[in-house]
């Protein structure tokens, strides 16, 4: 009798597990691996430039904010010793990632090598166009000679009849867009203005690019532009130690020193030109996830996309710039103010315009 009491109270446990699993809940059912896209970004430098890469961070980090549970993101930092570069794009080719975001011409080639051996990967390049015929690439580059216009009219403004200093990391196409669109800007204001003209060689080295931006204020330059990345850094150490404004680039780099509680450099940045790459890859994450992302096409992103512009900084409102420089914003987005660019520009052509505002 015990032994069919005992078998009759398993039954009904059973009984009551069975239909407590199928009784409906209002907890969410849990996320699984598929519905989570899963992007890796390779950086190929280091976080902490307060510029180009840490925009990128901003935009991932605000794209998993805003999707949350619905988006993993992992951000690997290679350094700039580029023999690590395609080690690391192998081994997270190897791995299971729905998008693998590179950036940067220095790793242009090295994606266009890897990415046809892993055609069901798909890779997103920035600040550079892949070979077209690659299917799984999607490239994405910047008008960023809008932003740099818009800043080298403000300092032009700033600097009246002195010289205006430009600080690029290596004399490469993308810098020199800058360069074009700064000089462009400046010459609105003041068709004489003279620039000192520099280039790092590298984007890392913040002592050299601190060491030629104190060349070019001791030599008259009443503000200077950094288009250097981590390099660039040394040219607002420069403006503090001689206490003379600068110009940041594609981050918000006043309000970057000032959360960092060193408000004495921030002081001395009028503004931004802003390259914003984290802007841009949360479009392009949204349109994959959309399905919408053209692989294995190109865009060109400017003022129309919120991919630059310029920081209206408390200085500019203060001191009466703001509303000329919204003009020209308004005027470059409408093509009313078309600015040219170093793209398809000869060496013979970039040469002339450097010269010509020696």
């Amino acid at each position: 009798m015990k032994k069919y009491v005992s078998l009759l109270l398993v039954l009904m446990l059973a009984l009551s597990f069975g239909l407590t699993g199928c009784a409906g809940s209002d907890e969410p059912a849990a996320t699984t691996d598929d519905d989570v896209t899963k992007v890796v970004l390779l950086i190929n430098g280091n976080l902490g430039d307060r510029s180009f890469f840490d925009s990128a961070e901003v935009g991932l980090n605000r794209l998993v904010a805003d999707y949350e549970g619905k988006v993993d993101v992992k951000i690997i930092e290679m350094g700039f010793d580029a023999s690590k570069w395609e080690p690391g794009l192998i081994d997270v080719s190897e791995e299971d990632y729905d998008v693998i975001i590179v950036g940067t011409w220095q790793m242009q080639e090295i994606l266009e090598e890897i990415a046809p051996q892993y055609p069901d990967n798909n890779y997103i390049i920035f600040d550079t166009v892949a070979n077209p015929e690659i299917a799984n690439i999607y490239s994405m580059v910047y008008k960023q000679n809008e932003c740099s216009y818009i800043v080298g009219a403000l300092a032009a403004e700033i600097a009246g009849d002195e010289p205006i200093g430009f600080l690029g990391g290596m004399d490469i196409l993308v810098i020199n867009d800058f360069l074009v669109g700064y000089i462009e800007g400046a010459q609105s204001v003041n068709p004489d203005v003279s620039l000192k003209i520099s280039y790092i060689g590298d984007f890392n080295d913040s002592a050299k690019g601190k060491e030629m931006a104190l060349a070019q204020y001791q030599s008259g330059a009443a503000i200077g532009f950094n288009v250097a990345g981590q390099a660039g850094l040394g040219q607002i150490d420069a403006a503090a130690e001689v206490n003379t404004y600068a110009i940041g680039v594609d981050s918000d780099q006043e309000a970057l020193f000032r959360d960092m509680g060193e408000d004495a450099k921030a002081d001395l940045i009028v503004s931004s030109a802003l390259k914003e790459v984290g802007n841009s890859l949360y479009r392009a994450l949204e349109m994959h996830m959309d399905g919408t992302l053209p692989y294995g096409e190109s865009e060109s992103l400017g003022l129309a996309e919120g991919a630059v512009g310029y920081v209206k900084s408390q200085w500019v409102i203060d001191n009466g710039y703001a509303d000329q420089l919204d003009e020209i914003v308004s005027k470059i987005a409408a093509g009313d103010i078309v600015v040219s660019t170093a793209n398809g520009m000869t060496t013979e052509e970039l040469t002339a315009l450097r010269d010509a505002v020696k």
